[in-house]
């Protein structure tokens, strides 16, 4: 792996073992995160897309249209376009974490690892809870052939969502994996 590479996931990584720390959130996603934490919830999917809808609020109409914006383009093929409504987002709403996690996704998309490990970073440092952003950051370390670190980021994103069907399938896959490597 390139330094920049390294360091950005060592950096990455390093939030996953820092004590969970973000903005200020609604009670109402702390109350939906302890739900979504419950093993065996049976309406796992209702709590989960109430949990990402409101993490796309940003405050501000004009930030919400930007995010909306991005994503659109995004689902339209349009890499640049989506790279310039979400780097606006994140210029003019840094502390919104869902803005940095939408940019994450267009670079994964785009094939860009080190800027999307940066962006997912900064989603992390906003929002430790978020799963989303810990199953991207696994899914990028095992394209990487990291398997420990990508181990680390799934069971981190499994601790907060044991629900999802493929974070357990991400995680016994990595295991298989490592598992294999150690014989």
């Amino acid at each position: 792996m390139a330094p920049i590479l390294n360091t950005l996931v060592a950096a990455a990584l390093a939030l996953l073992a820092a004590p969970a720390w973000s903005q200020d959130r609604s009670e109402r996603v702390t109350q939906l995160l302890e739900q979504l934490r419950t093993p065996d919830l049976p309406n796992w999917e209702i709590v989960e897309e109430e949990i990402y809808q409101r993490w796309a609020l940003s405050g501000s109409p004009a930030m919400d249209l930007l995010l909306r914006r991005g994503r659109a383009a995004l689902d339209a093929g349009d890499i640049e376009a989506a790279l310039d409504h979400l780097t606006a987002l994140t210029d003019h709403a840094p502390e919104f974490a869902e803005g940095w996690n939408s940019r994450a996704t267009v670079y994964f998309h785009a094939g860009m690892y080190g800027p999307s490990i940066a962006d997912i970073q900064r989603v992390l440092a906003l929002n430790p809870d978020h799963f989303g952003a810990l199953a991207g950051l696994g899914r990028i370390l095992e394209d990487l052939n990291e398997n420990d670190a990508a181990l680390q980021a799934y069971r981190a994103a499994r601790a907060i969502h044991p629900n999802r069907p493929d974070l357990e399938e991400s995680v016994r896959r990595i295991e298989a994996l490592i598992e294999g490597q150690a014989l």
